[in-house]
Parts: C-alpha cells; sequence; structure tokens
C-alpha cells in the first residue's frame, strides 16, 4: 500500500547540517524546553482546581507517561535518527501516513507551544519592567495596547472597554530567538544552557526558601474528597489525581524536541537517549518538590493565580526571593520558546526535504548549515500568532497532540521490533513490550481526561492535516516520484 511506504533508514547520511551538539548540550536543551510553564504556573492552578495537595502524584502519573515515552523514543532515535524526530521514526518505521499524521501532531503541538508561551513571557517581562521602573521612581510598563492583540479587550481603570493592537514583547522575543536559531545549533545551545542555570537557580532557591517555612497542616488532607466543579462534573477525589495529570502533562512537552536535533549532534546513537532520559529525570525531580513544597507553605486553595511560586513567597513575607524567581521565570520561559522554536524549525526541514510540503523550503543555509528559510516562515506565523491572536482556546491542542504523538511513538517501538528485528539498536527499551504497552494505555488515559472542546478542535486541526496530505503530500512525496528524483 502506497500509504504504507517507508523510507531508508541511514543514521549516518550526511545532510549537511553541522555535528556539533554534545550529551550535555542535548541535556540542558531538554531542560530548556522541559521546565517552563508547567513549574511556575500549572504546579499551582492544578493543585487548587483538581488534585491539591496530591498534585505531587499528578505530576507521578505523568512522569510515568512520559517515561514510557522518553525510553521509546531513545531506541528510535539511536536507531533511526533523523531531524524530524518521532514524525521521521514514523515514517521509516510505520509508514508515510502514519509518519504524516504524527508530524502534523507535533506541528500543533510546537507552534502553538512557541506562540502560547511568549504570551506569557510578555506578562513577566511587563511586570519586570514595571519593578525596576519603580526602584528608580518612574513607570516603564508598556501601555495595555501593545500587550495583547486586536481580538482582545483590555480595560484600564476608569477607562471604556477597548482592544489592543499588538503583543509587542511577545513578537520582539520571537524575532530574537529566530536570529538566534538561524545563527546555528551550537551558539543556540550555548544561550539555552545559560538560562538553564539561571531558572535551575531560581528553583534551588524557592527549594530552599520553602523547606524552612513548611506547615504540614497545609498537606491535610493530602487527597481531598471530591466535590462538584464549577463548570460540571467533578474535583478532587482520586480522580481529581488525574484530571491533574492531564493538566500538569503541558509540564513534561519539550523532552521529545530534543530528538529533533539528531542529524546536529556528533554520536546521536549514545548521546540522544542520554539526552532524552536525563533531562526527563532531572526535572520530574524539580517538580515534584516544588509542587510539594508549594502546596505545604500555603494552602492548596490559595494557587489558583498566574503566578502561583511567587505568590507563595509572597505570602510567607519572602519578598526578596519572589522578584528573583520572577527573573528565573522569564528565563525558563525563554528557553521553552527558544527549543520549541528551534526543534519546530528541524521538523518542518525534514517533512519538506520529503516533500510532504514544498521541497524549495528545505534549504540549508550556504555558511551556517541552518535551515534559515523555515526559521524565518515559522516565524512570521508565530509572530502573527502571539501578537494578534488570542490563545487560549488553541493551547488546549497542545496536550492532546503530544500524547496522541507518543501513543504512536510507543507503537512505533513494538511495530519495528516485529517488521524490522535486524535493526541495529544501540539503546533498547527494557522489559519490552510492556513498557512501550504501558505508556500507550497511560497517554490514551491522560487523553480521555481532556475536556471535549479539546477533542474537537483536535479533530478539526487533524482534518485539516488530512486535506493537506491527500490534496498535495501523497503526490508530491519524493518517494511518490521516479527513483531518479528520489535519489536527488
Amino acid at each position: 500500500m502506497s500509504l504504507l511506504r517507508t523510507k531508508p533508514i541511514d543514521i549516518s547520511a550526511d545532510t549537511g547540517m553541522r555535528r556539533e551538539l554534545t550529551a550535555f548540550d542535548l541535556t540542558m536543551l531538554g531542560i530548556g524546553a522541559i521546565i517552563g510553564a508547567g513549574i511556575f504556573v500549572l504546579t499551582g492552578i492544578s493543585a487548587a482546581t483538581q488534585a491539591g495537595p496530591a498534585v505531587v502524584l499528578s505530576f507521578v502519573v505523568a512522569g510515568v507517561a512520559c517515561a514510557c515515552a522518553a525510553l521509546a523514543y531513545a531506541e528510535l532515535a539511536a536507531s533511526i535518527g533523523g531531524c524530524g524526530s518521532a514524525y521521521g521514526y514514523g515514517y521509516a518505521g510505520l509508514g508515510e501516513f502514519p509518519g504524516w499524521v504524527i508530524g502534523w501532531m507535533l506541528l500543533a503541538e510546537y507552534s502553538i507551544a512557541v506562540a502560547a508561551v511568549s504570551v506569557g513571557w510578555s506578562g513577566y517581562f511587563n511586570d519586570a519592567l514595571i519593578a525596576l521602573g519603580r526602584v528608580v521612581g518612574a513607570d516603564w510598563g508598556l501601555p495595555a495596547a501593545l500587550l495583547a492583540g486586536p481580538f482582545q479587550q483590555i480595560q484600564a481603570a476608569g477607562e471604556p472597554v477597548r482592544h489592543g493592537l499588538v503583543n509587542l514583547p511577545a513578537v520582539a522575543l520571537l524575532v530574537a530567538l529566530g536570529l538566534l536559531i538561524a545563527g546555528g545549533a551550537k551558539l543556540s545551545a550555548r544561550v539555552n544552557t545559560i538560562m538553564v542555570f539561571i531558572k535551575l537557580a531560581a528553583i534551588l532557591l524557592f527549594i530552599g526558601v520553602a523547606v524552612m517555612h513548611v506547615n504540614p497542616d497545609n498537606w491535610t488532607p493530602f487527597i481531598p474528597p471530591a466535590e462538584p466543579a464549577e463548570i460540571g462534573g467533578s474535583r478532587f477525589g482520586i480522580m481529581g489525581i488525574f484530571a491533574g495529570a492531564a493538566i500538569v502533562f503541558f509540564a513534561y512537552i519539550g523532552f521529545d524536541a530534543v530528538s529533533t536535533s539528531a542529524e546536529e549532534t556528533r554520536n546521536p546513537q549514545r548521546d540522544l537517549p542520554i539526552g532524552i532520559l536525563a533531562s526527563l529525570v532531572v526535572c520530574t525531580v524539580l517538580y515534584i518538590l516544588v509542587s510539594g513544597l508549594l502546596t505545604g507553605i500555603v494552602n492548596y486553595r490559595e494557587l489558583n493565580v498566574p503566578a502561583p511560586v511567587s505568590h507563595a513567597l509572597l505570602s510567607i513575607g519572602q519578598n526578596w526571593a519572589a522578584g528573583l524567581i520572577s527573573v528565573g521565570a522569564i528565563a525558563g520561559l525563554t528557553t521553552v520558546c527558544l527549543v520549541m522554536y528551534f526543534a519546530l524549525a528541524r521538523l518542518l526541514f525534514a517533512i519538506a526535504r520529503d516533500g510532504l510540503l514544498p521541497r524549495r523550503l528545505a534549504v540549508l543555509h550556504p555558511t551556517r548549515g541552518t535551515p534559515a528559510r523555515i526559521v524565518l516562515v515559522v516565524g512570521v506565523i508565530m509572530c502573527a500568532m502571539s501578537g494578534f491572536v488570542p490563545l487560549d482556546s488553541l493551547a488546549r491542542l497542545v496536550n492532546i497532540s503530544t500524547l496522541a504523538a507518543f501513543v504512536v511513538v510507543c507503537a512505533g517501538v513494538i511495530a519495528l521490533r516485529r517488521v524490522r528485528p535486524e535493526l541495529p539498536r544501540p539503546f533498547k527499551v527494557p522489559l519490552y513490550p510492556w513498557i512501550p504497552l504501558a505508556g500507550i494505555v497511560v497517554c490514551v488515559w491522560l487523553m480521555l481526561n481532556l475536556p471535549g472542546l479539546t477533542w474537537i478542535a483536535f479533530a478539526l486541526w487533524m482534518l485539516l492535516g488530512m486535506v493537506v496530505y491527500f490534496g498535495y503530500s501523497y503526490s508530491h512525496s519524493v518517494l511518490a516520484q521516479p527513483q531518479a528524483e528520489a535519489q536527488k
């Protein structure tokens, strides 16, 4: 069946990209992508609205799902490689149509995540300007019209409701990151590493301060009794833990972005599994510590605020620590945008190179070896999204798209073990096939805990993907061309 045609596996092929990233670089990229809005925002919101102090268990459940998927990613990255990440694994192992489906889902994950996080970064940045202005007795805050798009309503005190113009800081951030990414993978990795150390220092500061102000009474009851939710259904109780896991899963999104850098890694068969698994372990430990301490220093019902970590520190009188945490939050959100933007460019490059999108996009810069043309195209699209479009409803696509992609990756390991048993596997998923099967079950369960509107949005996005594939990709694929063309 032509829908299941597969492309050759050649992990050592020279694609023109510079192989200059190490296992340490990949681990820092993973941490840079994972630790961001999740730890600084979703930790408190999930505790306040779904799980209570048992949000710690929500992170464990989400971490188990990610661990199963991470082991599957590690095996496929070591045996198949390629800058397309799960898209490339699906294409080489399962066939073109499954590869397109997973690539289309990842496009939603990366692009919407970058745009949504850049909007959050804009708010933190403006707060920092206001705080700095107060130090010198000035008003450095930006006008409200430059912090919201034309489809968003804004209202200052005593003024009528009006609409914004453009979210200027978010657009400026994406322009700066686009220039950085176009400059080369190693430059991006170095800047990311600096930012990662800043946000890790902020998180360790919170842990050091919070551990001295824990009130064990705040952990009682650890699993609050179930109660009706304001929008229907219920929250808290045992099911609240799983509902919370479906929310905090967003905090783990990003480790898969490491695998998109396979063609720029010195020793991908060794370094990719290390980068994927090491970054996930470090972040899971930090998430559990932060969520436990956060609900230990204040009552969980007080944490449904945009900046719960800073709010908790302010509530116990640690104003100086709250200010430093805000700096860490800005660094954290910056690295999330950077790594997701990096991954999106590499994913689109791989798809275009295979002919499923216009091949003229898959052009590398002659001196830097980066997909500069794609960086520009996706940058314009994401600037439009972050600068002009309200992203509340779109952001829901991120979790379900990622979970669905993880299901395909876990299934891909099982399929490849059966159809390509001779394929060299420098890293193998332990306890096969139980871990890939567990990954599929847990990810599907978390998907079922997402709201119905999210499923509708996901269905519409996938419908658009089917139109693109059968209207263009199927006939323009490199594998659909004569053999001479396919070898160009």
